[in-house]
């Protein structure tokens, strides 16, 4: 059951990455909803096994946007939409 928490926090985190983050985002709603996820079980995951934050609370909160943030900049830094000549 946690790790379902962790998906749909991690969809809402994904949003809240994309509003924190100005300009154009080359991926949609769907590929911000999977990178939030992504960073939310990634956050999870190694903020649980290094003992940074317990399973629940804000801090685990701000931990998956923290890294929903940075995996949306890899991916701005990998995927830059090309500019129209």
């Amino acid at each position: 059951m946690h790790w379902l928490w962790v998906f749909i926090v991690g969809l809402v985190v994904g949003l809240l990455a994309k509003a924190i983050m100005p300009g154009k985002d080359p991926g949609g709603f769907i590929i911000t909803g999977l990178l939030g996820i992504a960073g939310s079980v990634i956050s999870t995951y190694i903020g649980e096994q290094l003992g940074w934050w317990p399973a629940t609370g804000f801090v685990h909160f701000l931990g998956s946007i923290a890294g929903a943030i940075v995996l949306l900049l890899l991916y701005h830094f990998l995927f830059k939409r090309k500019a129209a000549a």
